[in-house]
């Protein structure tokens, strides 16, 4: 199935309940192929899409949705809405209960207690662990993601909750597999920091340190895409595995041909 012939290039507009929706589509490829247009999204998370959105995402006949989400995600955001006729795969790339109280501090405003975790360069470091920890620990779930957009799981979105780090990485990783250039996969990386696609903060305003700034200060790391996130887990692939080659082919268990019925599907000729 070939992707959905509509433009995705005002989505931004378009969108107003789904944050850093984006058409993967149009990266370069070390040997001068770039990825198809309209077969893979990224995004952050649908539980409050609009109508409108719905309607905008049906254009794209997508065929499966990964929601890469916890249950402590789900249970803070909600349950993705339904797109008739899409397949939605719930893939949790973190542990099922991993964040619930630590949201529940930042929405109270502990800040003791978030100083404590996060404060001297802890948030940065926490980002960088659990980076190198889905690579390490993760290759199932990569695994399963690659075959199946080499079988029929295209036109596919991935999310997660901000749509930047577990959807982030595994897009990074749908394009090393695609042998998609390294600047070019950074660049999309990055654009998860522009203002108008960050993740959208739930803080209590009953509590007065719930809404001092220096809670977002603290969050900072946590909230931006930083080069050095994905760095780690390219390190981490070879430190690992020795190169990205071996990583692809031991850790996650891609063969020739289904690299070659993946770069059929999600490169152009």
């Amino acid at each position: 199935m070939l992707g959905a012939r509509v433009s995705v290039e005002s989505a931004d507009t378009v969108l107003t309940g789904v944050r850093n929706f984006r058409d993967v589509g149009g990266l370069p490829t070390v040997d001068g192929r770039r990825v198809r247009r309209g077969v893979l999204f990224r995004s952050g998370h649908l539980a409050q899409a609009t109508p409108e959105d719905a309607a905008f995402l049906g254009e794209l006949k997508l065929h499966t949705v990964f929601d890469f989400r916890n249950s402590a995600d789900q249970a803070l955001d909600g349950p993705d809405i339904e797109l008739p006729g899409v397949r939605n795969v719930n893939l949790p790339l973190s542990d099922p209960a991993d964040g619930a109280e630590f949201w529940k501090m930042v929405r109270d405003g502990e800040l003791d207690q978030l100083r404590a975790i996060l404060g001297d360069g802890l948030a940065a470091r926490r980002m960088t662990d659990s980076y190198r920890t889905m690579i390490r620990e993760r290759t199932a779930e990569h695994s399963r993601i690659l075959h199946a957009l080499a079988e029929d799981s295209v036109p596919a979105l991935m999310h997660c909750a901000a749509g930047k780090d577990r959807a982030g990485l595994s897009i990074a990783i749908t394009l090393l597999a695609l042998d998609v250039e390294r600047a070019a996969i950074e660049e999309d990386y990055l654009q998860s920091n522009q203002p108008h696609r960050r993740y959208k903060v739930y803080r209590s305003r009953k509590s007065k340190a719930g809404m001092s700034p220096e809670v977002m200060e603290l969050l900072a790391p946590l909230f931006d895409a930083r080069a050095a996130y994905l760095h780690a887990a390219f390190e981490t692939i070879d430190e690992t595995w020795g190169d990205v080659e071996t990583y692809l082919t031991q850790g996650l268990g891609l063969s020739p041909a289904t690299r070659a019925r993946l770069e059929s599907r999600l490169l152009e000729p």
